[in-house]
């Protein structure tokens, strides 16, 4: 047998240098982190002792192109983290919590050593002529050094590492917490009577889970394939109710996995860091590297937003609610022999939306989803970016992958040339996180090369058989892109039979992956996605557009059984219905980021009670009476784990954007490979080499209006 060798430590020898997913062990990941912590702390010693005066070339890109041994906390802590999210189990967080402090502490270890500081600040005073992508590229890094308390005196560098340090853990803590909990809770229904009104897919995927459980009849469990059909279909008023209590309580229970206090002291964790730093609110210090630039501007957005949709938005609650009454018999005069009104409640809101979209479209989810199998979405999602860009996608089963589910693919350009690896992890499983995201496994950069270094040996390239690389050479290291869903899993009977949601969910970040795949600049830090948090949601959303567009849907919506394309009068259905509870659903988006921004505007220590804070904070957005005992905050992870903290507005603020361009696309035709390719060159592979409104505008001529959105969401602009 064979002694074990830590694939972190040695070129990884699969196609593309993708991550051997099949030979890591978990005994791998701490060895590779201390001995990467080390390399890094070797690097900087290195840099800080070089004789030389502090240039451009010997302090700022030295971290940047470096590659191979340098790169090894990097490399493991991608491939650690993205599987802490996708495919993790009690091992795996037992040991983030034993790594987590201690890649903190190095962070800030790096971050806080004045004599590294001191090089950087001297570079950012004196250098040479820069081109502006190195300028960005020396701005961000003496700004990063600043943000990150670089200026404090000893005494507030002693306590900022406090506070990140303990930050770090709750946030680790948080997701633990809400992932233990979503996934415990389970509806199990033994009497088949109380399957009444749900669709045969959703008892065959509740049939399927109790069989996976162990378990008898059918389980639903708070996954959103799940959790969603059962919330729109079931007869069952009272287990809808349960489930609905379930969903939103979870994170707020008498046990280990309660979220409240840790929310509540990351609040004021984030607030003491800002102030520490020299800013007002934690808002006011993320804001100042944003589109946005300051709190004032995300309430405009905000503002302006319930201001044009809250009257659309009251009449489509009283349509539903209409229809509530009607069928409750709630519309009969009140006598004392009649039953008392009985009141919706938010566990009646997706039930009778879904009634009333029948009455007014004669459009159902699941008479769509016979039309979306997932290999046709797949092929229509693969052939839309191909007829945009003429990229093209071939699936790889030697590229290792962490899951069966995952499939990896080489991605090829236009002329044929290699382009990127992607990796679709489609469906929940128990140690994945609820939700979608996209991630990376590498990214991309442009590298010197060695004179005399074999080209083979090179992580990222494409090999060819091609010879030795005589004189030094840069070459383009391409991206290892991922995205991460929860869409609906096949049966023992039927393939995976997505909703026309959830293909929107996988446009979405299919967006977000092209953003990484045509990335095409030379530091990978200013690369691919690596853009303002405000900015970061165009490409997804922009994707999103798509969906409804008949000329799209042509290319892939074929029965799964008869391979009968999508009718036309479906599609005109899909079309007219486009809109439907619109405005409702963008009050939901601005209320949490009204939410969001009412945590992180504190400038006090905040010891309110979460929950009622809650309610209060986003109630100028909300419709209706809130229950006592919900929460979101405790489940809100963009705000508590992720990186939106006071950055939620940003799906709000990018739908403007990529309403804005998609209307381009639609003046000159959705597929126009002009436009596409201006989109590609200006926006889709700068990343954050320059500021956003810059590329924004050399792509459209112009600012962004709003006006693009309300006309895609039939909103009248108020006068």
């Amino acid at each position: 047998m064979s002694e074990h060798k830590n694939p972190f430590f040695e070129p990884y020898g699969t196609p593309h240098d993708t991550v051997p997913f099949d030979r890591i062990r978990l005994e791998d990941y701490e060895e590779a982190f201390m001995e990467g912590i080390r390399r890094d702390n070797e690097q900087i010693e290195n840099t800080i002792n070089n004789p030389e005066k502090p240039t451009f070339d010997n302090t700022i890109i030295t971290t940047e192109e470096d590659e191979g041994y340098y790169d090894l906390l990097s490399r493991v802590s991608t491939v650690f983290f993205n599987l802490l999210s996708a495919e993790t189990n009690d091992e795996m967080d037992a040991l983030a919590q034993k790594i987590q402090p201690l890649l903190t502490q190095h962070s800030n270890d790096v971050r806080l050593n004045p004599r590294l500081f001191e090089r950087i600040r001297q570079v950012h005073l004196h250098h040479r002529r820069l081109t502006p992508e190195e300028k960005r590229l020396l701005d961000n890094c003496y700004e990063g050094f600043v943000r990150s308390g670089a200026l404090l005196d000893e005494a507030g560098k002693e306590r900022l590492r406090q506070l990140t340090e303990e930050a770090s853990m709750l946030c680790l803590q948080f997701s633990q917490n809400l992932l233990k909990e979503q996934k415990t809770y389970t509806l199990d229904i033994t009497d088949e009577a109380l399957l009444d009104g749900l669709p045969e897919t959703a008892r065959e995927a509740a049939a399927l889970t109790a069989r996976e459980q162990g378990k008898q009849g059918w389980v639903f469990t708070l996954d959103y394939p799940s959790y969603s059909p059962f919330m729109t279909y079931s007869a069952q008023r009272d287990l809808r109710r349960q489930l609905y209590m379930m969903r939103n309580t979870i994170c707020t229970h008498d046990n280990t996995e309660n979220n409240l206090q840790i929310c509540q002291r990351l609040v004021n964790l984030r607030r003491e860091i800002a102030q520490l730093l020299g800013y007002k609110t934690y808002a006011d210090y993320v804001l100042k590297r944003r589109m946005a630039t300051n709190t004032r501007n995300v309430y405009q957005l905000l503002d302006s937003l319930i201001d044009a949709y809250k009257p659309t938005a009251v009449k489509e609650r009283d349509e539903v609610r209409k229809l509530f009454d009607k069928e409750q018999g709630n519309h009969k005069p009140q006598t004392s022999d009649l039953k008392p009104q009985i009141k919706m409640q938010p566990w009646d809101s997706g039930f009778y939306s879904h009634r009333l979209q029948m009455e007014k479209y004669n459009l159902d989810a699941e008479m769509l989803r016979p039309y979306f199998e997932l290999s046709n979405v797949i092929k229509g999602v693969f052939g839309l970016a191909n007829k945009l860009y003429g990229i093209t996608f071939k699936e790889n089963k030697d590229i290792p992958v962490y899951h069966p589910d995952v499939k990896a693919y080489e991605v090829f350009d236009r002329d044929g040339s290699y382009l990127a690896v992607f990796y679709a992890d489609f469906h929940p499983r128990k140690g994945k996180q609820g939700g979608a995201w996209m991630t990376e496994y590498q990214g991309q950069s442009w590298r010197k090369v060695k004179g005399g270094e074999r080209r083979e040996n090179t992580p990222g390239l494409d090999k060819s058989p091609s010879s030795l690389l005589t004189p030094p050479s840069t070459i383009n290291i391409r991206p290892h892109v991922s995205v991460v869903m929860n869409l609906t899993k096949p049966t023992e009977d039927k393939p995976a039979l997505l909703t026309l949601s959830e293909v929107e969910t996988f446009l979405h970040e299919f967006g977000h992956s092209l953003h990484g795949m045509f990335a095409n600049t030379r530091f990978e830090s200013l690369s691919g996605t690596n853009v303002w948090w405000d900015f970061v949601e165009l490409p997804s959303q922009f994707m999103e557009n798509f969906v409804v567009e008949k000329e799209f849907l042509r290319t892939f919506a074929f029965h799964y059984q008869t391979g009968e394309p999508l009718p036309d009068e479906l599609i005109r259905r899909i079309v007219k219905s486009r809109n439907f509870m619109a405005a409702t659903a963008c009050l939901r988006q601005v209320s949490l980021g009204l939410l969001d921004m009412a945590y992180y505007t504190k400038k006090d220590e905040f010891t309110d009670d979460i929950i009622p804070f809650e309610k209060q904070a986003w109630k100028k957005a909300i419709l209706g009476e809130q229950l006592k005992d919900t929460c979101m905050t405790v489940q809100f992870s963009h705000i508590m784990a992720g990186g939106y903290a006071a950055g939620y507005y940003s799906y709000k603020w990018a739908e403007v954007l990529d309403a804005d361009a998609f209307s381009v696309f639609k003046r000159h035709g959705i597929f126009n490979q002009k436009t596409a390719q201006r989109f590609r060159d200006e926006i889709l592979s700068k990343g954050g080499t320059e500021h956003p409104m810059v590329l924004y505008k050399r792509f459209k001529g112009s600012e962004p209006t709003i006006d693009a959105l309300l006309k895609r969401n039939g909103i009248k602009k108020s006068k």
